[in-house]
């Protein structure tokens, strides 16, 4: 993704985020191709969403995360402690309308 948000549109999606489900979890296998495809599915749909690292999981969660959000190609909102929340625009049928 080659825009970067703003402050501003990461505490619109942090508060849109914060009473998000996570709907993609890493376990022990990490970041792994299933997770990818899964968490890409899901994004596409949802444009935000909430990725849970497990206590089993090999990598660290800020890594975990990040290496998917690079994966998916997804904005990287916020981690706080083992969840992450990932933003990717659906260019085709936006449903967020960033400020």
């Amino acid at each position: 993704m080659d825009n970067v948000l703003t402050g501003k549109q990461k505490r619109f999606l942090r508060s849109l985020g914060s009473t998000l489900d996570p709907v993609v979890q890493i376990g022990k296998a990490g970041v792994i191709d299933s997770v990818v495809t899964s968490a890409q599915d899901v994004i596409e749909v949802r444009e935000l969403i909430k990725v849970r690292v497990l206590q089993n999981s090999p990598e660290e969660p800020k890594d975990a995360i990040a290496a998917l959000a690079e994966a998916i190609d997804a904005e990287l909102v916020q981690v706080i402690g083992r969840n992450g929340l990932l933003y990717k625009q659906n260019p085709e049928k936006s449903k967020i309308e960033l400020p």
